[in-house]
């Protein structure tokens, strides 16, 4: 049986129609897989490279460049156990010069900042109203000392008058007493004469110590009293001297037992920054208790101070030398490196790599830091340049700069290292 198709309808119109009636995702689904497949072959191929053609060898990594640092070895020494404290200058006598009189300062006999010794004269007082009083009371004693001797004579014919019964008992007790009442009033005479002169002497004002004078307080012309609280001057001893610092109470123990057997424990003052060495000198005593606030106890040390270079009040370093360290292992501060486990070294190795060790830090004295335990004397460790550095790395040793004193005291500064 035949089927009549509509005149409007064509056979192979009507073949393509299921094609057209296909999805359109179809298509963008598999255009996605060949990306896909695309993408990934990129990655892999520059991953791991093209393969080489016959023939052609395949071409190595360059090995990692070796790291610069500077290594130093472990040497053997002795190692200064230091107990370190603030301090404070404090000096052994202070004396503020005041006048012991009332009067006219008529002249200043010293320079201001000027080193004065003991018995070196300071400034003058007008004496003239003591000189006039002094005149005074040595002539009431002329006249005093002429009625005793008067009196004296009267006693002695009263006595032999006494003896020949031609005068009463009364009159020779009363002469007797007046020669007693005249020696009185010349001793009175004698000490207001004695008082007078030391009041002269106080006139010239002399500096009972010896050390350096302060800034001047009054200047001459001025009337100046006894009552007078800022004085003329303030000399203050500077040799010797002391320092007042503390350290903590843990530390009371060994300080204690090295004086109670007479060791006689050196004690060096630096500035503030611990860099310049001020002055040596030798520990006085330790304080008979401990502040409760900080926890410190204060110790006292004397400095010689020949060169001057410390004044009162002058704030300081104290570095207690308590004990030394023998035969120690050392390596400089700067090839000490911390983690979570610990301190530790880098050491170089023969193959120059290097390799963490784990050490027991011991005493440190300055740029030294004794190892107790993990290293040993000859081994070298980096100190400049470990920041770069891990376990097995290579390196490459660079020559150091000479380490010299700079001036001042002060350590040299290091040269600035290009970024690579």
């Amino acid at each position: 049986m035949t089927v009549a198709l509509p005149p409007h309808v064509d056979a192979d119109d009507e073949r393509d129609a299921p094609r057209a009636r296909r999805p359109a995702w179809r298509w963008a689904v598999s255009l996605l897989a060949i990306l896909l497949l695309a993408g990934g072959a990129y990655a892999y191929l520059t991953r791991r490279g093209a393969e080489p053609g016959p023939g052609v060898a395949p071409t190595a990594a360059p090995p990692p460049r070796p790291a610069p640092v500077q290594v130093a070895p472990a040497k053997a020494g002795n190692v200064s156990v230091k107990l370190v404290g603030l301090g404070t200058v404090t000096p052994l006598n202070t004396v503020t010069i005041h006048s012991r009189v009332d009067g006219q300062l008529m002249s200043v006999r010293y320079q201001e900042g000027q080193l004065v010794q003991s018995g070196d004269l300071l400034a003058e007082i007008d004496p003239r109203p003591f000189q006039a009083q002094l005149t005074q009371f040595e002539g009431q004693l002329d006249r005093d000392q002429a009625l005793l001797d008067n009196a004296r004579v009267d006693l002695e014919r009263y006595r032999v008058l006494y003896k020949q019964d031609s005068i009463p008992q009364q009159q020779l007790a009363t002469q007797d007493s007046l020669v007693h009442q005249l020696e009185g009033t010349v001793k009175n005479d004698q000490g207001l004469i004695e008082s007078t002169k030391v009041q002269l002497a106080y006139c010239r004002i002399t500096s009972p110590i010896t050390g350096r004078a302060g800034l001047r307080l009054v200047d001459p012309g001025n009337i100046v009293h006894a009552a007078d609280a800022n004085g003329l001057v303030v000399i203050t001893q500077l040799q010797p001297i002391t320092v007042v610092f503390t350290i903590p109470e843990d530390s009371i123990p060994p300080v204690l037992d090295k004086l109670a057997h007479g060791a006689r424990l050196a004690v060096d003052a630096y500035d503030r920054e611990q860099r310049q060495k001020l002055a040596s000198g030798t520990l006085l005593t330790i304080d008979n208790q401990v502040d409760p606030t900080t926890g410190t106890v204060k110790l006292k040390a004397l400095f010689p101070n020949t060169d001057n270079r410390l004044f009162a009040n002058q704030f300081v370093n104290a570095r207690l030398l308590l004990d030394v360290k023998r035969a120690a292992t050392v390596v400089p501060a700067a090839a000490i490196q911390r983690s979570p486990r610990g301190p530790f070294v880098y050491v170089v190795k023969s193959d120059h790599t290097v390799g963490v060790r784990q050490v027991t830090v011991g005493v440190t004295d300055g740029d030294d830091v004794a190892v107790d335990a993990g290293l040993s004397v000859g081994e070298p460790v980096v100190v400049d340049g470990a920041d770069r550095l891990r376990d097995g790395a290579a390196v490459s040793l660079q020559t150091s700069t000479p380490r010299r004193e700079a001036a001042g005291g002060q350590a040299p500064m290091r040269p600035a290292r290009a970024t690579p």
